[in-house]
């Protein structure tokens, strides 16, 4: 039989002589292949008597362990050195300045989410999030619309299989942020401020429209709210998004069925100029948003008491107040991932907006 003593200290020299990971699979297919040295000896443990193979199987099979560990762990320093290499060859000088076609930017619509969040804390509102896929009982039933509102048809709303573990109840793609309201009224009692900015879905495909929007809703719950305090907070946020110290709102009349009275917002402007608008002068009207007071039913909905508490709630759709305050023509555009466009309309990653700093410097 081969001296295992010797052919163990031949491969372990071939092992640590390997320069690189494919000569180091060449040594370890010449010991342990099919056909390599350290396999024929296992072969051969067949043909031994008892007691041979008493004595030369621990041998072997030590042999075999040996070879095995001496290969990963070279491997493993073939692999740290490989990376030291590579490290030592492709040093990156931080300090240097951004080769400008390679500078990313912030989109506009998280610029102006940004903004609008800015906004809204200073005058005292606090953020509140849910989920995308949203129960039908908070995204419509709870909203006081009823089963055989349009809203609720299928042309209108992307509905979902019912997820797992909540008994079979509808799901759907929120429609709006409002499903945001009512976990924030179900979850706590007032007084309440939030402002509940993300994304919403409804089957709509246009250059003004799309299927996948982002809107921001405010909801303000307290006793003694009226439609003052609601006029109040639109003309403040008006004032401080568009960064003009003279407005002029405009209220019509509407219906929603969650608020009641219902009420559009329109805002003086100025269109005189083809393809610009001036805010705050002019003898147009620029529609902003819908708003009203919260109707009791859906204050009664979410457990808080309608006799004793109620509130306000307005809405604006986050890409259109983009579109508007930064002069982009098509909302398609923002989901389209064109670099011109975002290099064009972007901003740059360090321009946070502060009320203090400017909104859009």
């Amino acid at each position: 039989m081969t001296d295992i003593a010797s052919l163990q200290s031949q491969i372990l020299a071939d092992i640590n002589a390997a320069g690189d990971e494919a000569a180091l699979d060449a040594v370890r297919v010449a010991a342990l292949g099919k056909k390599g040295s350290v396999s024929a000896l296992l072969a051969t443990m067949g043909k031994l008597t008892p007691e041979e193979r008493k004595q030369q199987g621990p041998l072997v099979n030590g042999l075999k362990d040996t070879v095995t560990d001496a290969i990963a762990a070279r491997k493993a320093q073939l692999a740290d050195a490989a990376l030291e290499m590579r490290l030592a060859s492709e040093k990156v000088d931080v300090t240097l300045p951004p080769v400008p076609e390679n500078s990313g930017t912030v989109h506009p619509i998280s610029q102006v989410l940004e903004e609008i969040t800015a906004i809204f804390a200073d005058l005292g509102f606090a953020v509140a999030e849910g989920p995308d896929v949203e129960f039908d009982d908070y995204n419509f039933t709870r909203l006081n619309i009823p089963p055989d509102h349009p809203a609720r048809q299928m042309q209108d709303t992307f509905y979902v299989a019912p997820q797992q573990g909540d008994q079979g109840a509808a799901h759907v793609l929120r429609t709006h942020t409002s499903p945001v309201q009512v976990r924030t009224m179900l979850a706590q009692k007032p007084p309440i401020r939030v402002i509940s900015p993300g994304r919403t879905y409804r089957v709509d495909s246009d250059a003004t429209h799309s299927p996948m929007f982002h809107q921001v809703e405010a909801l303000v719950v307290d006793e003694g709210i009226h439609l003052g305090h609601l006029k109040w907070t639109v003309e403040e946020f008006c004032r401080a998004f568009f960064e003009i110290d003279t407005i002029e709102l405009r209220a019509r009349p509407s219906f929603f069925p969650f608020t009641e009275p219902s009420l559009e917002w329109d805002m003086r402007c100025d269109r005189s100029v083809p393809g610009q608008i001036k805010f705050g002068t002019g003898n147009d009207w620029l529609e902003l948003g819908g708003s009203g007071m919260v109707h009791r039913r859906v204050l009664e909905n979410c457990g808080i008491d309608s006799g004793r508490y109620s509130g306000f709630a307005f809405g604006f759709g986050l890409d259109r107040m983009a579109m508007l305050k930064y002069g982009i023509p098509d909302i398609r555009s923002f989901f389209e991932s064109d670099l011109r466009w975002l290099r064009h309309y972007g901003f740059a990653a360090l321009d946070i907006p502060t009320l203090d700093g400017g909104l859009s410097r």
